[in-house]
């Protein structure tokens, strides 16, 4: 699958505003996604952002599934 991340950019290794990301449905709440660290991590469905909360963080749009 993959998704094109929308929102403020954060972290040097996470997420990157208007970057596509390969990714797998974990379950109905998160995606597993390669982020910029080249490493998968589990981002939310709804609001992608980082837990310490220094971004609002954005949204995910379905590019391929």
């Amino acid at each position: 699958m993959k998704l094109r991340y929308v929102g403020d950019s954060f972290g040097v290794d996470s997420l990157t505003n208007g970057k596509i990301y390969e990714a797998t449905e974990e379950n109905a709440d998160y995606y597993r996604v390669i982020d910029d660290s080249g490493e998968d991590y589990l981002y939310t469905k709804e609001n992608p952002a980082p837990l310490d909360g220094s971004s609002p963080g954005g949204r995910w749009e379905i590019i391929e599934k």
